[in-house]
């Protein structure tokens, strides 16, 4: 019996590792056309591969289920023959160079044919057992320092060329320079340059190719990436990008993930974690496209906590909302959601299409505006842990997905996302020229969403946040629809093209509002900003709230038109200097 027991362990073992190799396959294929995509300006071919990369893992974990199941039968559920399962799969695996997510596939078969509660470290990988890699192998080419800046930077583009030859290369690296040398003298090290090191293969994401690395200046560091974009006349340096907190938003949790060719994630995630130390494993992970991976490795991260401070959940700063219940760690800046199990009025939505929302966020590009949520399930901490306030509200607004069992919380469904603080709490916390800012930056992703067919449906202040970085991004996504399921009219006597005057005799409004019916004119009451605020907003962004913008944004949409968004700010961009 044990001799059998354990040919099944094996041959279930080598299934998964076969189903592996498959998404690894097929995942490094669709990741390679990425720079096809660029040269040949094909953005909607790489709108179509984000979206079919984000797509490959599910069936190809679901077919290795439904293996294991066939070949295990009725010792599918022994936890014993899952044990002897990791052994034999480590062994298959420990030679890989990207064993940890090798490890983090097993675990995705694994729960799904265990239905596990929680995390079982006899039968799962988890991120600290991975061994120290083998060997060191360099992620970054080095460039020696050159007579001047500009040689060096010269240097650097012409290793990094595409079959797209550069509009003008000599200039980029001229003007590349002049950022350069300026950025080192304002710094107090006054350290010259020893080297450029620099991430072998090129990162795309959108419209954008992105070579990361550093700067070597004796025993200090610099942040460096070059922003390359493709144009009619050819490849420019669009940008160089020197401190980490631009390069941080490069990598941003609201942005859509690269596709890079690496063949050694674990290695490539520390180098860049030597120019971004502030980010978490689990950010760098998810950024690189190993998403799953990035998920675990999140979940490890707030296992790490737990056990090392004595803090407890709580309840978000905020608002209460109608649908979620949201909680977090006062010293891990992510939030926790849990699904309501009823909405109260106005709310008409239900629990399937919140979690649609979501999905659909998940798949779409984010442009800089939408926070990565990321989903769990089956999740369990211990019931201690929580604060008894917030024990008290899952057990009132989700006992459906929340229980209370042998002094444990399990959670069925669970978002995790990044901390950040709500937009109304911003302004009303900040100084004059602070909340100035976040006053126009709201405006500004309102129009980066509304060109990625993005509409958030709920525009209270409350539903939008505040990154560490100053930026404004959207994490509410109940109401979120696409901008093109929208019938943006005016409203009628007001001469507007999108108007109605059936039914409106200048008192209150008779005339008929559809379920898709959005009137921008009446947007400004749900902003929640007066006085200054509102003029600085209305002076800036007043075009938000006509029809006619919304309505030619769905044109150009409709048209196939992608809009450039790139993750750096306009007056970065070295085309200022050219002119």
């Amino acid at each position: 019996m044990l001799g059998e027991r354990a040919a099944l362990a094996r041959a279930a073992a080598e299934g998964i590792r076969s189903g592996f190799e498959t998404y690894q396959r097929e995942r490094a294929r669709i990741t390679a056309r990425a720079r096809a995509r660029f040269e040949a300006r094909d953005w909607a071919g790489a709108q179509r591969d984000a979206r079919e990369r984000l797509e490959l893992r599910d069936p190809i974990v679901h077919a290795c289920v439904g293996f294991v199941r066939a070949e295990l039968g009725g010792a599918a559920k022994e936890r014993a023959v899952w044990r002897r399962m990791k052994e034999e799969y480590r062994t298959l695996v420990e030679a890989r160079p990207d064993l940890e997510i090798a490890g983090s596939f097993f675990n995705s078969v694994g729960r799904r044919v265990l239905t596990t509660v929680g995390v079982d470290p006899a039968v799962e990988f988890l991120a600290a057992d991975a061994p120290p890699p083998r060997e060191l192998i360099p992620q970054h080419r080095t460039f020696p320092r050159a007579v001047t800046t500009e040689a060096l930077l010269r240097n650097v583009l012409a290793a990094y060329a595409f079959s797209v030859p550069f509009e003008d290369l000599a200039r980029d690296a001229r003007l590349a320079a002049l950022e350069l040398d300026a950025h080192l003298r304002e710094l107090d090290d006054r350290q010259p340059v020893d080297a450029v090191e620099l991430a072998r293969p090129v990162f795309y994401r959108g419209k954008g190719a992105y070579v990361v690395g550093r700067l070597r200046r004796g025993r200090y560091q610099t942040p460096l990436v070059l922003a390359l974009v493709n144009g009619a006349e050819g490849v420019t340096l669009d940008a160089i990008l020197l401190t980490e907190e631009d390069v941080s938003i490069v990598f941003s949790f609201t942005r859509s993930y690269f596709h890079v060719e690496v063949e050694r994630p674990r290695a490539m995630v520390a180098f860049l974690a030597s120019i971004l130390p502030l980010k978490r494993r689990s950010e760098l992970y998810t950024a690189l496209g190993f998403n799953r991976h990035g998920k675990a490795e999140l979940y490890q991260e707030v296992v790490r906590h737990l056990e090392t401070t004595r803090e407890r959940f709580v309840a978000a700063r905020g608002d209460r909302g109608l649908v979620m219940t949201v909680f977090t760690l006062p010293g891990l800046d992510v939030v926790f959601k849990v699904i309501k199990d009823r909405f109260p009025p106005p709310k008409e939505t239900t629990r399937r299409e919140v979690m649609d929302r979501y999905r659909h966020v998940f798949r779409h590009d984010r442009a800089g505006r939408l926070v990565d949520a990321q989903w769990y399930a089956d999740l369990a901490f211990p019931a201690r842990r929580f604060s008894d306030e917030l024990l008290a509200e899952l057990s009132r607004d989700c006992a459906e997905t929340v229980r209370v069992v042998n002094g444990a919380v399990a959670i069925r469904h669970l978002y995790a996302e990044r901390r950040v603080t709500p937009l109304n709490l911003f302004i009303r916390e900040a100084d004059e020229w602070t909340a100035r800012r976040a006053v126009l930056d709201f405006g500004q992703a309102l129009r980066d969403l509304a060109a990625t067919d993005t509409f958030p449906g709920d525009l209270l202040l409350k539903n939008f946040g505040v990154t560490r970085h100053g930026r404004v991004i959207f994490y509410d996504y109940d109401e979120l629809t696409r901008v093109t399921a929208c019938r943006f009219r005016d409203l009628p006597g007001r001469g507007g093209p999108g108007g109605d005057d059936d039914g409106y005799d200048g008192g209150e409004p008779t005339f008929y509002v559809g379920p898709e019916d959005v009137f921008p004119e009446e947007f400004l009451p749900f902003l929640g900003v007066s006085g200054r605020l509102r003029e600085v907003f209305l002076q800036a962004h007043g075009d938000l709230l006509t029809g006619r913008w919304w309505r030619e944004i769905q044109e150009r949409i409709r048209a196939g038109e992608i809009v450039d968004i790139f993750p750096y700010r306009e007056e970065q961009r070295l085309r200022h200097a050219r002119g």
